[in-house]
């Protein structure tokens, strides 16, 4: 039996993106009772709170309760407006969460379509007298698939694989997913301006193996067409150095607003 998967989509001004992906996830077999979308606005100036409201609106008016009278499925999505900053966007989405997984989606990546079966997976028991041992996995992401062709988007996918498979290091654009209960052992997403989600995967590592499901999150090229490819790469690699150098989180966090 599937558990409930909270998937948790922080946002600023998405209002590009997140029509697009509610869509998507409300569209997914199953979804009213193995899903619940919880939407955390950090205050846009655009529409995405309104066009949140909208698929609320129109999710609810198209499943009416039941000859019970419950109202089930119209829990589906949910929009929390909080103050800005992707780690206290995120926790205080997982404190409104229901399920027993938690998943941290960016409003600009598409997951597998599979994706409820393959997170279920990571946690399966093995039938009684199997041979195949329990998985020691303590939570999970996805590969990452960049859309778009730009030149070196191919060689960044490859390296960031590589990376996730050798030193179980996912980042937070590649849909990270984790226990509730283990979420609140290790005190949720850390404080932070950035980095926040190395840090939470720095976190898990000491509880367990970090599970890489060989089927990618489909994620926006919006940040590499910007700058290009090797100018944001070589972005990111400096404030990962500056982070480990122990530079202030404040100051790594302006220098990549600029550079944006």
């Amino acid at each position: 039996m599937n558990q409930l998967i909270s998937i948790i989509v922080p946002t600023y001004n998405e209002a590009g993106n997140i029509g697009t992906l509610l869509s998507e996830l409300t569209g997914v077999a199953g979804a009213g009772s193995c899903l619940e979308i919880i939407v955390v606005d950090g205050g846009s100036s655009d529409r995405t709170p309104a066009i949140v409201a909208e698929y609320i609106s129109n999710y609810s008016s198209n499943h009416p309760a039941d000859a019970a009278g419950n109202y089930v499925d119209n829990s589906l999505i949910r929009l929390i407006s909080t103050s800005p900053g992707r780690a206290a966007q995120m926790n205080q989405g997982a404190k409104a969460a229901r399920g027993e997984i938690l998943l941290f989606l960016h409003a600009d990546s598409r997951l597998p379509k599979d994706f409820i079966k393959l997170v279920n997976q990571v946690w399966e028991i093995p039938e009684q007298g199997s041979q195949t041992p329990p998985h020691p996995h303590i939570a999970g992401a996805f590969e990452l698939e960049i859309t778009g062709d730009l030149p070196g988007l191919r060689l960044v996918e490859k390296l960031v694989n590589l990376r996730s498979h050798l030193c179980q290091l996912p980042y937070g654009d590649q849909a990270i997913f984790l226990k509730t209960a283990t979420f609140q052992q290790i005190g949720g997403f850390p404080d932070l301006p950035i980095m926040e989600d190395f840090q939470l995967i720095r976190r898990l590592q000491k509880l367990g193996k970090i599970a890489i499901v060989p089927a990618p999150v489909k994620t926006s090229p919006r940040r590499w067409q910007k700058l290009g490819v090797w100018q944001t790469t070589m972005i990111n690699q400096l404030v990962i150095l500056a982070f480990f150098l122990g530079f202030p989180p404040e100051k790594i966090a302006n220098f990549y607003r600029r550079k944006k």
